[in-house]
């Protein structure tokens, strides 16, 4: 697996995912509880997986290319002694799917260890990597994390007043887990855009977790979210805060309940799965339609297909299915190899679907040919119609906070109207829930919701936001 770039087969058009962190501290056996909490996370990243871990004295750290029971085995960690460990799952939203990228990053420096996980992506990481490299340093790979670890490097002074200082100077979008011989940090973007949480093991110990579910794996509670701006420490006194960038204008990004969260996770006090079978329901309000049945692509859009069947009063079936046992069986180095693969991942329910007129409910519709393959697929199976219902709005602007849609040239809704859209991934209609609509079913404002991606109004800057894998055109 050395040096490869393994892909994954998206089974709805949703934009691919982006990383999972995970930290604890002062927990008997913190290689295991990572372990699972990794697991929980790994649907936000399978290109690569490492967990580092901590005796008091020394980090040692094992990461490497494929899923986390790929790269580990539960005899691995059984015996890895150790109070606090940071772990890590990945999907590249900067940087190749290289060894080299994989997290956590950990470093050396006079100070001591710091082992580094990411989720997100840092706006202005091409510009001081350059003024970085302009002053003597080194950087191994091409993800815009080392940027991190060479500004804390580069600070001098203890590791969590380097850690705050070097945080001070990033931008973008971003969750961070931070790990020394003796502390475990964690910190959120002054935005909030990406989620990070904090929970308490049942004895005593501290978690830090892209997601709740994986306070769940593990047996954590739930005790509050890192806040935006906010770097938290988690040593030998407990938990401390500071605030290392005055807090922004609130704006989670909206995809975590529309696609990227496990439906049995918790985001600013909502439940992922109710908010998404609101999203279902607000869309149907939106967007009627006379039908025979509602179905879901699996697994991001179920909630929502159930959602829009209740509300609009027509069955809900199972008319797709997931092959759960294909893994990571396919490389996709074109796109006809990406779709052929959709058709060994999802097959239709002939029985089902056949005769009947169909709503098709999706998260969203990206590049759109996933989406015309789904139409056709239901047609073949004998669908006499098929409309195509989607859980958010039109995906109009390129992503530079850590979904890998930094180019425009990736989106199909871009200089096109609805309608067109809907020729071209064939459906007998199309209709996206409204900005406004999706607001209401999350349960907050317009305001409080990174929608960049559908509207272009970015809330932290993107002026030297560049594309996913400017750091290794910089080193070719």
């Amino acid at each position: 697996m050395e040096g490869g770039e393994p892909m994954y087969v998206p089974l709805g058009e949703g934009p691919r995912h982006e990383c999972g962190v995970f930290g604890c501290h002062g927990v008997e056996g913190a290689a295991r509880v990572t372990y699972y909490g990794l697991f929980a996370l790994q649907h936000r990243g399978q290109e690569s997986a490492g967990i580092a871990i901590s005796d008091g004295e020394h980090l040692v750290l094992k990461r490497g290319m494929g899923l986390v029971s790929e790269v580990f085995s539960p005899d691995d960690v059984k015996d890895w002694p150790g109070f606090a460990a940071a772990g890590h799952v990945r999907y590249s939203t900067t940087g190749s799917s290289l060894p080299l990228n994989a997290q956590p990053l950990l470093i050396r420096y006079h100070r001591g260890q710091l082992a580094l996980c990411h989720n997100g992506n840092l706006t202005n990481a091409q510009r001081l990597r350059g003024e970085l490299e302009a002053k003597g340093s080194i950087f191994q790979g091409t993800a815009d994390t080392e940027v991190l670890a060479h500004l804390a490097a580069r600070d001098g002074g203890p590791p969590v007043e380097a850690v705050a200082a070097a945080l001070s100077q990033v931008t973008g979008g971003y969750a961070f887990v931070f790990l020394t011989a003796d502390v475990l940090m964690g910190a959120r973007d002054p935005n909030g855009i990406r989620p990070l949480s904090i929970g308490r093991m049942p004895g005593g110990g501290w978690v830090l977790a892209s997601e709740t579910c994986a306070f769940d794996a593990v047996g954590a509670d739930y005790l509050r979210d890192v806040e935006p701006g906010e770097l938290v420490v988690v040593g030998a006194g407990g938990l401390s805060s500071r605030m290392v960038h005055p807090p922004g204008q609130p704006a989670l990004c909206a995809f975590e309940f529309i696609y990227f969260a496990r439906p049995d996770s918790d985001l600013s006090h909502q439940n992922v799965h109710a908010v998404r079978k609101q999203l279902g329901r607000a869309l149907a309000l939106e967007a009627p339609v006379e039908a025979d049945l509602v179905t879901g692509v699996p697994d991001s859009s179920l909630s929502a297909a159930s959602g829009f069947a209740e509300q609009a009063g027509i069955p809900y079936e199972l008319g797709l299915v997931k092959n759960r046992y294909i893994g990571r069986t396919f490389i996709q180095p074109d796109q006809k190899t990406r779709v052929e693969g959709v058709s060994v991942k999802l097959n239709a329910l002939r029985k089902v679907v056949s005769g009947k007129r169909v709503v098709l409910v999706d998260d969203s519709i990206v590049r759109g040919t996933t989406s015309r393959h789904i139409v056709h697929m239901l047609r073949s199976a004998g669908a006499v119609q098929v409309h195509l219902r989607i859980t958010s709005p039109p995906y109009r602007f390129p992503c530079f906070y850590g979904i890998d849609t930094s180019s425009s040239t990736e989106l199909i809704a871009v200089g096109r109207t609805v309608e067109e859209v809907r020729g071209i991934v064939e459906a007998d209609s199309l209709a996206h829930l409204s900005p406004s609509g999706l607001a209401r079913a999350v349960g907050l404002r317009p305001d409080e919701l990174c929608l960049a991606c559908f509207t272009g109004g970015y809330p932290a800057d993107v002026s030297e936001a560049s594309g996913k894998y400017a750091l290794e055109e910089e080193t070719d």
